[in-house]
């Protein structure tokens, strides 16, 4: 009997963490969706090849983001700068001949330094471009950005 116990014990201990496995593959999942989305973005605001800087990035990011661009481990050395939802501000970067996106919304609308911002709003992923940052860093996009674009007022 003890020994019945014993490996429905271990069997059910296996499908608990294959549930947890799941989970991490989603993660995986949305990473890879906007690494996706990123290359999307980064190539057609750049003519050149991209060469990314992430602040803060993680293992897992890394191991993603890799498969879609050159990452860099400074600021200095990138043309794309994706700044994600970290607290520190790299106003250490030079702006000079780089493009600055962000995960953050609010982060967008009040930094100028960002000419667009892609996001997750309800589980559904956002894409945001500032109409006047675009015409600013001479950025054309193709017409299947035109839905994103938001002409704000920026005095």
């Amino acid at each position: 009997m003890k020994s019945l116990i014993l490996i429905l014990s271990i069997i059910s201990s296996l499908f608990s963490s294959s549930q947890y496995t799941f989970l991490v593959n989603e993660y995986d999942k949305e990473i890879e969706l906007e690494a996706k989305i990123i290359a999307k973005i980064a190539k057609s605001s750049l003519n050149e090849d991209i060469r990314l800087f992430i602040p803060n990035i993680t293992n897992m990011e890394k191991r993603v983001y890799s498969k879609y661009f050159l990452l860099t481990k400074t600021c200095e050395n990138s043309n794309f700068v994706f700044v994600k939802n970290n607290k520190e501000d790299i106003n250490s970067c030079s702006q000079k001949n780089k493009l600055f996106f962000t995960n953050n919304y609010k982060k967008l609308l009040s930094n100028r330094k960002y000419f667009g911002a892609f996001f997750w709003n309800k589980s559904r992923p956002n894409i945001v471009f500032i109409k006047a940052r675009l015409t600013k860093e001479h950025i054309k996009l193709p017409k299947d950005y035109d839905q994103f674009v938001e002409d704000f007022d920026e005095r």
